[in-house]
């Protein structure tokens, strides 16, 4: 690499050199610093967005409902201005902060594709959802055992352990339930069911034998272990304002979790308004040296440099990167040998729900905001593909209670309507689908060739959508939920498609996918490139297949995996 191609703005190489690299600072970016710092790693944690400090930055942590304009609610003129993050489950007056702008960030959707962002020190773990199943063996195999996908380069046996070591640390609540298609974990104790809820499970046990409603297994802290005071977090308080920030750090976040953890060591450094525009390439070397950024303020230009570089920029953002990072070894895209880098893109599907209204209970009460969801593992096509579509579906599900009774509420004005909303009014149920789709190469992203962004780096062109297969599986959920709910004794039953775009699932996944072939895959069984092995990639860009549980557990364990991998290879000498 000639030394001209160096962009030096901050006292030289050496200031600018460190033992490790990590692209991003959520929910496996701030694993993967958390790791490396613990090993003595010098690293640099680069993050495009601002600094958001725990406690220091939740600005409507604390605030009622009257303290805010509009109780919450974001104007028509915000929402003219930002149609698309909008969208956003948690999107409202009291989160917006935590969000990106429309117009600060522009992408060309080929097909429509909701990208849900946002860009600050943290990134989306202080907006995440924090349900945290465990894949099955079955979503690991079953992909290749029944034709729908490549075979995964590990197992269930290889990712277990490294479960196991998120959880203790993160703090994960849940039941051992004793499931095959949801194995149990390093839980803290759950949040109980409630009445109505403890019912229906009895109903759907008397009449299936493969449907299980467990209690939400989730990141929340339902009981603080000392390696969690460690870290200065205490338990859930049940308030139910997670994505406004938690100042009990209740729930597990980067900022209140591992990149303090991380900072401890003496070995963290976080950039933070850092642009990353590619990995700098050492044709010499042949390996890569750095990451080169754009500073998001001054738009100037610095290199880094490291023995080794972690790419955690979310999915869709590690793709662009990668597909960026040209070189003469890499004309067509970082390790992109065989012609897969931003292909094989691949969601998870939640378009579906029900609801209905459940009778009785009216004497029955909980306590608190329950920040949870009831879970049901996958039934479908787990020994044998039995279905007329290939993968399975999980659903979150529920009892609630309404506020308010009485016909009075059809007033909305007056004393008797305020009355009356103080009451507890009727219950209700739903479920809504968490659903495998097919990774298919022409669900693809790419490069525009001729528009860039403030920063000068080209916009991501999104092609990705649904297929028949999909269609298929959304109506078997439809059918299957309905006769659930009838099981249970459900009144009104109501269904629906949401017909929402793929993304604002916000479970992105694929472009950079493992496997055990080059030819078909980027990444081997460590999450490393086949053909560049000191770049590891292990938040969504890595997945071969989306299976049906919550993947963000799986980036954790993927991160602290490979991280404490690649440790163990730079005392070899191997990187």
């Amino acid at each position: 690499m000639p030394t001209d191609s160096l962009h030096i703005n901050s006292g030289g190489i050496a200031k600018n050199t460190f033992d490790a690299i990590v692209v991003g600072s959520g929910i496996s970016g701030g694993w993967a610093a958390k790791e490396l710092c613990e090993h003595g790693l010098k690293t640099l944690v680069l993050e495009r967005g601002r600094d958001v400090q725990h406690l220091k930055d939740y600005p409507t942590a604390t605030k009622a409902p009257w303290e805010f304009k509009y109780r919450g609610s974001v104007t028509e003129k915000t929402l003219e201005e930002n149609p698309l993050i909008s969208k956003a489950a948690g999107y409202d007056d009291t989160t917006q902060h935590f969000f990106i702008k429309d117009a600060d960030h522009p992408y060309i959707q080929e097909k429509p594709f909701d990208w849900i962002r946002g860009y600050q020190v943290g990134g989306k773990s202080l907006i995440w959802g924090r349900a945290c199943p465990r894949w099955s063996k079955y979503e690991f195999i079953n992909p290749a055992k029944f034709g729908y996908g490549i075979e995964w380069p590990i197992s269930y046996e290889d990712i277990a352990p490294w479960y196991s070591h998120v959880e203790r640390f993160a703090g994960i609540c849940g039941n051992k339930d004793g499931l095959e298609t949801m194995p149990d974990g390093e839980y803290l104790p759950p949040f109980d069911f409630n009445c109505p809820e403890k019912d229906m499970r009895q109903k759907l046990l008397g009449r299936y034998k493969d449907r299980f409603m467990i209690q939400g297994r989730w990141a929340q802290l339902t009981e603080a272990k000392d390696i969690h005071l460690q870290q200065g977090r205490g338990r859930c308080q049940a308030r139910d304002l997670c994505m406004r920030g938690c100042p009990f750090g209740g729930y597990f976040s980067s900022n209140s979790s591992t990149l303090p953890w991380a900072a401890r060591t003496g070995n963290l450094t976080v950039r933070p308004f850092s642009v990353v525009h590619s990995i700098i390439y050492d044709e010499q070397k042949g390996k890569a040296v750095g990451v080169r950024i754009v500073d998001a303020q001054t738009k100037k230009t610095t290199d880094y440099f490291a023995r080794i570089i972690f790419m955690n920029a979310s999915a869709l953002n590690t793709n662009l990167v990668l597909l960026n990072s040209t070189s003469n070894r890499f004309p067509h895209g970082f390790g992109n040998d065989n012609g897969l880098l931003g292909k094989y893109v691949c969601f998870q599907n939640y378009r579906g729900s029900i609801g209905g209204d459940v009778e009785g209970y009216e004497d029955k009460y909980f306590y608190g905001r329950r920040t949870v969801e009831c879970m049901m593992a996958n039934f479908r096509n787990v020994h044998k593909n039995d279905m007329d579509f290939v993968g399975g579906y999980m659903a979150f599900m529920g009892c609630y209670r309404t506020r308010g009774n009485g016909d009075v509420l059809d007033v909305q004005i007056g004393a008797d309507y305020k009355n009356a909303m103080s009451e507890a009014g009727p219950w209700g149920m739903y479920m809504y689908i968490q659903g495998e789709t097919v990774a298919r190469e022409e669900n693809h992203v790419a490069l525009s060739g001729n528009q860039k962004d403030q920063w000068g780096i080209p916009l991501l062109k999104m092609n990705v959508g649904y297929d028949d297969n999909d269609e298929r599986m959304l109506k078997d959920f439809i059918t299957q939920g309905s006769e659930m709910f009838e099981t249970c004794g459900v009144k009104n039953i109501r269904t629906g498609d949401n017909h929402w775009a793929p993304g604002r699932d916000i479970h992105e996944m694929g472009g950079c996918r493992m496997g055990k072939d080059p030819k078909t895959s980027l990444l081997n069984g460590w999450n490393q490139f086949h053909n560049c092995k000191n770049v590891f990639v292990t938040d969504g860009a890595c997945m071969t297949s989306t299976g049906s549980g919550s993947p963000s557990i799986l980036y954790m364990a993927f991160t602290a995996r490979a991280a404490n991998y690649a440790v163990e290879e730079m005392k070899k000498g191997n990187l």
